[in-house]
């Protein structure tokens, strides 16, 4: 566990900047569930199914006083939480699934993302205790579906135990500290979904960190930090680097900023010991590029945001620590691919030297660009960030921001948008979206679209004036940067954040990107190689 002091207001060094783990212990206590096991926890989570089996209440010890009221509420008693005890006066929370929607199949579980959601109110009712020992208890399902709810709640567990950052002289701690699960016929492998809840945790954290906190030169060194910790190997190339490498695009936004101290984090990770392509000097080539938008504050330039639009925009560099998370959970589940990961970190800025419209600058990878609106800052640092990426010819690229209120606009925080230049992938990925709760949906990526951003000046405008499917016109304007030959994705981010929370989250940043990715690199390994690069 990383240790973190959580009123720390002048952090001195990456390390401190890095959030603590999960902050409990997961435990397991197979086979029947008996009193002294429930009593031994401050409070106990029992899921069961939509149609509670009889022997339910008589495998618990103390359940039953519950049955009266479960019975009483008939179909209202599915998808709430009812308290209670159990054992010899433990608190319990029990909750029977959500009834299925109408056209379903009345046995099995929910959809994941509903599964998550429930968990989330079930693990926010038993947290209200604020117990520093709970048990959570799987009844009436098959061993499978049994492991997949408890999952469901161990992820919520970790997402509303978990406290963001607090400046304050007394800040919030969790007291959550061991969760273990009872009844299982057997013990689960639950390594990934504690290093997802770390995961996604980091991607909460740092989204979280006002940008005063998070500058450019303390992002750097948390990387530094991390990258020592996860053995990664690690470059940093500054704003003198990528003059070097006619990275114009970047350094456009860059120039703005009061201090020199942006630029493109270079991460790497190879499994095993050399990560060396065999009789070859330099490392094997990236199975994956992971490549994310790093604004630590965006003021929108010289076309100044407003101030309503302007107050969380230290939320818009939540792309890169997606991009960074993924490559930390990977790196915790020692994934045999080979993996690189490309974080744009600047601010965009308004001052006397800052970027306008009508400029003209010319990518890393030759393409000239026209500026036409100062607040489309995230894709110019994109388009270098990939087109760097794109030189070392991975065979997936994958890119995450919070790129465009045009997407949020078409599908709400629940939702991100996916675009991608193989068509064939789009069924993989509102699929995987749907398996890990994380739910996406693509857009259009036709070449009519480039009519809109023709220039007279430039190979490319950077956008449109009229701001018509911006998240569509966007994508197009980065798929330039990436090699044809390359499989891309490309997530605008709308639910980077949700006031109202989203899937097991609470309300705040979602670490959205953080599971959908995992999901769709070790889950789906077999259908992404017919796209390989």
């Amino acid at each position: 566990m990383i240790g973190v002091s959580h009123n720390r207001v002048k952090p001195a060094s990456g390390q401190q900047l890095l959030p603590p783990a999960s902050g409990f212990r997961v435990m397991q206590a197979p086979g029947r569930v008996t009193k002294a096991a429930l009593g031994r926890a401050d409070h106990v989570i029992v899921v069961v199914p939509h149609r509670v089996p009889a022997s339910t209440w008589q495998d618990i010890p103390g359940l039953k006083s519950l049955q009266a009221l479960h019975r009483r509420l008939g179909k209202e008693g599915a998808g709430r939480a009812l308290r209670g005890v159990v054992g010899s006066g433990t608190p319990v929370t029990l909750g029977a699934l959500p009834a299925p929607a109408r056209g379903m199949a009345k046995a099995g579980l929910p959809a994941p993302f509903e599964l998550l959601k429930f968990g989330s109110e079930l693990a926010a009712d038993a947290l209200k205790d604020e117990p520093r020992s709970l048990g959570i208890v799987a009844n009436g399902f098959s061993k499978e579906d049994a492991a997949r709810v408890t999952k469901a709640l161990l992820l919520a567990l970790g997402a509303h135990s978990w406290k963001l950052q607090e400046f304050k002289k007394k800040a919030r701690t969790s007291a959550l500290k061991t969760v273990t699960v009872m009844g299982l016929p057997e013990r689960i492998d639950t390594t990934r979904t504690e290093a997802e809840i770390n995961g996604a945790n980091l991607v909460r954290w740092l989204t979280a960190l006002p940008a005063n906190k998070l500058s450019a030169t303390a992002y750097r060194a948390l990387l530094t930090a991390l990258a020592r910790q996860h053995n990664w190997e690690f470059e940093w190339l500054g704003e003198a680097k990528l003059s070097k490498l006619n990275a114009g695009a970047f350094l456009a936004v860059a120039q703005g900023n009061a201090t020199r101290e942006a630029g493109i984090a270079r991460l790497r990770y190879r499994p095993g010991k050399s990560g060396r392509k065999s009789g070859s000097k330099g490392p094997a080539a990236a199975d994956v590029a992971l490549v994310g938008k790093g604004i630590i504050f965006d003021t929108g330039g010289t076309n100044l945001k407003t101030a309503p639009h302007m107050l969380d925009m230290h939320t818009d560099m939540s792309g890169s620590a997606v991009a960074l998370a993924v490559l930390q959970t990977l790196s915790a589940l020692e994934s045999p691919l080979n993996v690189d990961c490309w974080l744009a970190i600047t601010e965009n800025r308004t001052g006397p030297t800052a970027y306008k419209q009508r400029d003209v600058v010319a990518a890393s990878n030759g393409v000239t660009i026209e500026i036409v609106h100062t607040d489309a800052e995230g894709r110019m640092v994109l388009a270098d960030a990939l087109a760097l990426a794109g030189r070392e010819k991975p065979a997936l690229m994958l890119d995450y921001a919070t790129l465009t209120g045009a997407c949020v606009y078409a599908l709400s925080e629940r939702y991100s948008g996916v675009f991608t230049n193989r068509e064939a992938l789009n069924e993989l990925l509102v699929r995987t979206g749907r398996e890990a709760g994380e739910r996406v949906w693509p857009f259009p990526n036709d070449p009519d679209f480039d009519d809109d951003l023709k220039s007279k000046t430039a190979d490319v405008a950077q956008c449109s004036s009229s701001g018509e499917a911006d998240q569509i016109l966007a994508a197009r304007f980065l798929q330039r940067f990436v090699p044809e030959g390359t499989p891309w994705v490309h997530v605008d981010l709308a639910s980077a954040t949700r006031k109202d929370g989203l899937a097991q989250m609470p309300g705040g940043p979602t670490g959205f990107g953080l599971r959908y990715t995992v999901a769709l690199l070790l889950d789906h390994a077999d259908e992404l190689k017919q796209f390989a690069g």
